[in-house]
């Protein structure tokens, strides 16, 4: 299974947008699925409430400051970042919120967590 079908699985099977891409990539990572779960949960919360940001950009820029070892500020590549997912990606806005604490997807379309895995895997 690719990095972006794994995403996709996650999503469908209870994890939320940030925490779906946050899992993909839990091999890179020296933090348990269950902490990686749970920093996702959180932001995806935060994400919610001020109805601002796609979770899985957020999921993406948790995973690459916590990938990255190109010497990049994270906030450089979190801008960088940003820029390229509105480029490929319409969802910069999750508009329906109800699924929070609810268990139901919080939005419908994969192809955000396609393109949040796609440029994680660019990321050194």
């Amino acid at each position: 299974m690719t990095r972006r079908e794994m995403a996709v699985y996650n999503k469908h099977h209870g994890c939320n947008c940030a925490q779906s891409v946050l899992m993909a990539f839990e091999d890179k990572m020296d933090i348990p699925a269950e902490k990686l779960k749970a920093l996702g949960s959180g932001f995806a919360a935060g994400m919610g409430n001020m109805n601002a940001t796609c979770g899985a950009l957020i999921g993406a820029v948790m995973a690459a400051g916590m990938m990255n070892e190109s010497g990049v500020p994270t906030t450089v590549l979190s801008k960088q970042m940003s820029e390229a997912f509105s480029e490929s990606c319409g969802a910069m806005r999750c508009r329906d919120l109800k699924g929070i604490d609810t268990g139901r997807l919080l939005c419908s379309c994969d192809d955000c967590i396609r393109h949040a895995v796609e440029m994680l895997e660019n990321v050194g």
